[in-house]
């Protein structure tokens, strides 16, 4: 009798040779629809382009050829051909574009009147944030209408704007002082220390504040020049505001001599403010005694004007006031000047000085 033995097959050879079950099935087709779709996506966009790119270097080729055979009729049918394809092609998508450009256009038009009208009747927004709101709705709803409209010409947008995003990064990276400028400007137009029409003192500089940026503030000087200056500069610096209560002191020096009497310069001094309305009624002019100086009492106009425009024309012309009106008194207006006395100069009793000094001539040979 004979005992026929059969192979055993080890429990990994019977795993390996076991026909796949349902549940492995699954998982595998878990795992392919598992593919993000971008990477789907990315592959039609690359089978369109590449597609696209074989057609046009098939017919290309196919017209050369047609042109170094001397097949002109050909050619001219071929381009016609072309030419009739791409407008057929093209001009569905052209007036769909067209129909969306305006559509938005419109309600970009009515958004921008309808926000205009809010932001000019706020009393908590002046013109310069005005202004950068109405820049920002600009750039953004010109992004939204230009996106809507490339997308009817099948243009994959997403993509653009993963493409943008990373060029926004790399030009952000490269234009540091740009953008610290840009967010300098967002908090000048937030924090508001000086307005549109202030006069401000910025680096030794007077002037009126004529346009704030979102780069740059510039200021126009008493010489009538236009002075620009970055943002981040504006915000990391002394700046005097001259506009901001509404009223605004000025102080005009000047000088008379120890022998003079301070109360006869004042009232000849005050006597030259009467009558004038550019002085605020609120407060009277005075002048008062600053300090002692070397050879002056010092002394000072104090003046309230209304309006910090008239500061530096009454600055200049009270101050030429005051010096015809204390030389019409006969008030000394002193000025530095050095008394040299020699007293037992022994060193220079031979010297040619001391002859001038003793003789009044020309010393003896």
């Amino acid at each position: 009798m004979f005992i026929i033995k059969t192979p055993q097959l080890s429990s990994t050879q019977q795993t390996q040779d076991a026909p796949p079950d349902s549940l492995q099935v699954a998982d595998s087709l878990q795992a392919q629809d598992a593919v993000p779709d971008t990477v789907s996506a990315s592959a039609d966009s690359s089978a369109a382009i590449t597609d696209v790119v074989g057609d046009i270097s098939r017919e290309v080729s196919e017209t050369g050829q047609l042109i170094l055979t001397g097949q002109w009729q050909e050619v001219i049918s071929e381009f016609y051909q072309g030419i009739t394809a791409i407008f057929v092609g093209f001009i569905p998508k052209l007036l769909s574009a067209t129909f969306v450009l305006l559509l938005f256009y419109v309600l970009y038009r009515l958004t921008r009147n309808v926000l205009k009208n809010i932001l000019s009747r706020s009393s908590f927004v002046d013109a310069g944030l005005e202004g950068l709101l109405m820049k920002t709705l600009s750039v953004v709803g010109w992004v939204f209408i230009g996106i809507m409209v490339l997308a009817q010409f099948g243009i994959n947008v997403t993509a653009l704007l993963a493409g943008l995003s990373v060029v926004g990064i790399a030009v952000g990276f490269a234009a540091q002082d740009t953008l610290q400028n840009f967010i300098s400007g967002i908090t000048i137009l937030i924090d508001r220390p000086f307005r549109l029409g202030h006069y401000i003192e910025v680096e030794g500089t007077y002037g009126k504040v004529e346009e704030i940026t979102l780069r740059s503030t510039r200021i126009k000087t008493i010489n009538n020049e236009m002075m620009v200056m970055p943002n981040s500069q504006m915000i990391n610096q002394k700046v005097i505001n001259h506009t901001q209560f509404g009223k605004l002191r000025i102080e005009i020096p000047f000088g008379i001599a120890y022998k003079e009497h301070p109360q006869e310069a004042r009232e000849i001094v005050l006597a030259l403010t009467e009558g004038d309305d550019r002085l605020n009624p609120s407060y009277k002019p005075d002048v008062v005694v600053s300090g002692l100086n070397d050879s002056s009492v010092d002394m000072q106009l104090r003046l309230f004007v209304s309006n910090a425009a008239d500061a530096f024309p009454i600055r200049r012309e009270y101050t030429e006031k005051i010096m015809e009106a204390l030389r019409k008194a006969n008030i000394e207006i002193p000025f530095p000047h050095l008394q040299l006395y020699v007293d037992e100069a022994k060193a220079l009793e031979s010297s040619f000085f001391q002859s001038l000094l003793k003789g009044g001539g020309k010393p003896s040979a």
